[in-house]
């Protein structure tokens, strides 16, 4: 591969990026949901395993909430509630979780996998779910599978519950044999319609061995050693990166597939570290481009010159802003983040405007005030701030909305601009 691949789709980095620009730090108040909300997609994805958060009756209604699903419909996620006796001592909280696990799983024979989520009170009374589980997965193997990994808000965002899960994950993956001809594992939970598309073009461009983790069934590992190349479909997988790369897998920096620039990008940067011919990656790309430029052009005239302020709040803050300035003309007054791993984020940053404003971390009430200060056409943020800035005048979209959405890849470009269209029509409307 070579750099006209990037040129057919118009990727040239802007002139001096971010790479280097300064970053207002902020460090206050927060305003985000906790890691047990990524429980909602993992779910979903991996088919066979079962998540058990060990919490309060607090994280049972934001699960069943976040998820829309009722309980008797029996969803592949509950709660073991800590109650007052396990708080005080008067129960041993390990032969409780003994028997609800064992109880679950003699109800639930379809699970092959079981994740123990820890969760703030969990973890504020200091409960070992490592050891837990370690116990429990000897006493139910090898029918079941069982591992831990914590959900808690405690000082963390919510997509940060994937990336913990993924490296609860990785210490379970098979070793890959001697002397393997290099693989690329694509890291991060997509939809199902999005992993079969990005499978298709990558095995059309000739990389024969593609894997995915998560993996739609637990007993579907993939495996990962010295010839695994890792590419990501999600930027906030830090301690999930970490984990891979002491299994000896190596990353491929690359930005992320949103849109046609970034899913074009993206898997150029596949292709270059699997030798692509040139022609054969236009000729395989080249009808996905044009489709996705063309179904983001329907929404770039509601787009183009907003001005638009993202709240720190999901870790996609950096690649939807890249993908709004470049392909839509929206105009990024501010880009917070909760952390800016520039590892990860190295190539996006590089595709920013010069001069944009990027903060990192958050103070909920200093970024409230820059917010309306500046008085943008719309404004991401999470559930919380959503209708006080609604009252305010201001047109806002819902970061979470966007994990729960399939966003990634050519075919769902348009669908990405749309859900930045949709608010401010529906604003359009209510003022007319």
């Amino acid at each position: 591969m070579t750099p006209p691949a990037l040129a057919r789709a118009d990727v040239q980095p802007v002139q001096s990026g971010c790479a280097d620009a300064p970053v207002l730090k902020e460090r206050g108040q927060r305003e985000v949901f906790c890691g047990l909300t990524g429980i909602i997609w993992l779910h979903r994805k991996i088919q066979d395993a079962f998540f058990l958060v060990v919490g309060s009756r607090t994280c049972a209604h934001l699960i069943q909430s976040a998820a829309g699903v009722m309980i008797f419909a029996e969803p592949r996620f509950a709660t073991a509630i800590i109650g007052e006796r396990d708080l005080a001592g008067l129960a041993d909280i390990d032969e409780e979780l003994d028997r609800v696990v064992g109880r679950l799983l003699d109800r639930r024979p379809d699970i092959k996998m079981l994740f123990l989520v820890g969760s703030c009170p969990s973890e504020v009374i200091k409960l070992d779910l490592s050891r837990a589980a370690a116990r429990l997965s000897r006493l139910h193997a090898p029918r079941v599978r069982i591992l831990s990994y914590s959900g808690s808000g405690i000082e963390t965002t919510f997509t940060q519950g994937e990336d913990a899960c993924l490296a609860a994950l990785v210490p379970e993956l098979p070793e890959e044999p001697q002397g393997a001809k290099p693989s690329l594992l694509v890291v991060g939970t997509l939809a199902e319609a999005v992993e079969d598309q990005l499978r298709r073009i990558l095995t059309a461009l000739g990389i024969a061995d593609v894997k995915f983790l998560p993996p739609r069934r637990s007993g579907d590992l993939p495996t990962v050693g010295p010839a695994t190349k890792v590419i990501y479909a999600q930027p906030f997988l830090g301690d999930t990166s970490r984990a891979l790369e002491r299994r000896g897998a190596s990353m491929i920096v690359a930005p992320f597939p949103l849109g046609a620039e970034g899913t074009t990008a993206w898997l150029a940067a596949a292709a270059k570290t699997f030798g692509v011919d040139q022609r054969r990656f236009e000729a395989v790309t080249g009808p996905g481009i044009e489709r996705a430029r063309h179904a983001v052009a329907r929404h770039r005239e509601k787009l183009a010159g907003r001005r638009i302020f993202f709240f720190p709040d999901s870790q996609l803050e950096v690649p939807l802003a890249r993908f709004l300035a470049r392909e839509l003309g929206m105009e990024l007054v501010e880009v917070g983040t909760p952390y800016l791993n520039r590892q990860h984020l190295a190539a996006e940053l590089d595709l920013l405007p010069a001069g944009t404003m990027l903060s990192e971390g958050q103070d909920v009430d200093r970024q409230l005030d820059r917010c309306r200060a500046a008085a943008p056409d719309l404004v991401v943020c999470g559930l919380g701030l959503a209708n006080p800035l609604e009252a305010d005048g201001l047109t806002t979209k819902w970061s979470i909305e966007l994990l729960f959405t399939p966003i990634q890849g050519y075919e769902q470009a348009g669908d990405l601009a749309e859900l930045f269209a949709r608010p401010l029509n529906r604003r359009a409307r209510l003022e007319v």
